[in-house]
């Protein structure tokens, strides 16, 4: 599987799991900690924000690019250095992370509305399924640090597949919507219930 991924690939996915995570540091440093942040707890936020995001971001791009392999296609991740800005700003002065970093493009024939609506649906459903392992953690941690490990993880596990799930632009709503009406209400409303019970700490 590591032979599919290219190197620039690989590079540009590290970038944007860094921005990103970056992103995700000052939004949850602004909601838990307003004006009594120092640089060790920032490091913390970062850390556990790289890790969640990092497991999905990465796991949903990946989703798309292999979703899209096995139906022969060739798909590799490329970043969008303006959307990174972009994101990391907002988060910085509103507080709001606007997670487009980029896309899996997919390389081939005219892919067909019903592949194209699969591939897309691969990213959200992996987020889905990833919120599972932290909300266990959530239910069974004691420890502070498990227990904002498991926030974090399942907020932006949700928040990805819930934005990633808006049928608008090239988000992956709109072709799910396009494939499958049934599929896309089920997702759509999956991740924003998550969403939800994260931001309202139903777990804990």
């Amino acid at each position: 599987m590591w032979e599919r991924i290219s190197r620039r690939e690989r590079l540009d996915l590290f970038i944007a799991w860094l921005a990103i995570s970056f992103a995700f540091t000052l939004v949850f440093v602004r909601e838990e900690l307003v004006g009594k942040v120092d640089v060790p707890t920032f490091l913390i936020f970062f850390a556990i924000a790289a890790v969640t995001v990092g497991i999905g971001f990465v796991a949903h791009e990946m989703a798309h690019k292999f979703t899209a392999m096995r139906f022969g296609y060739w798909a590799e991740f490329r970043k969008d250095n303006l959307m990174l800005l972009f994101a990391v700003l907002l988060a910085g002065l509103v507080g709001v992370v606007f997670a487009a970093p980029g896309a899996t493009l997919i390389y081939g024939s005219a892919v067909s509305r019903s592949e194209n609506g699969k591939i897309s649906a691969a990213g959200p459903v992996t987020n889905l399924l990833l919120c599972i392992p932290f909300v266990v953690l959530l239910l069974v941690a004691k420890e502070n640090v498990l227990l904002l490990l498991g926030t974090i993880g399942l907020q932006v596990n949700a928040m990805l597949a819930a934005f990633n799930m808006l049928p608008v632009s090239v988000l992956d709503g709109r072709k799910v919507l396009a494939w499958n009406p049934a599929i896309f209400v089920a997702l759509i409303a999956a991740s924003f219930i998550l969403v939800y019970l994260s931001l309202t700490r139903f777990f804990m």
